[in-house]
């Protein structure tokens, strides 16, 4: 509990850089602090939409099966 205390006291807001963002999404996610990305973005007053949009274009998407953001790879 005090772990999972700590990473919300450091964490007050989701980092801005695509690459940073990613990380701590799947960390979050993988780690089971949040059980959903729409858990996760109401926490954090994002909207899911738009986060997904937003990374999208800077190279990322989201798998829903697998529940975290993955690099989109040109050619597949």
């Amino acid at each position: 509990l005090i772990n999972r205390l700590s990473i919300f006291i450091t964490m007050e807001k989701l980092p801005n850089d695509p690459a940073m963002l990613v990380s701590a999404i799947n960390m979050f996610l993988r780690d089971e602090e949040f059980d959903s990305l729409d858990a996760l973005c109401f926490c954090y007053d994002r909207d899911p939409a738009k986060l997904k949009a937003y990374l999208h274009d800077n190279g990322y998407y989201f798998n829903e099966e697998q529940k975290q953001f993955k690099a989109i790879i040109k050619g597949q």
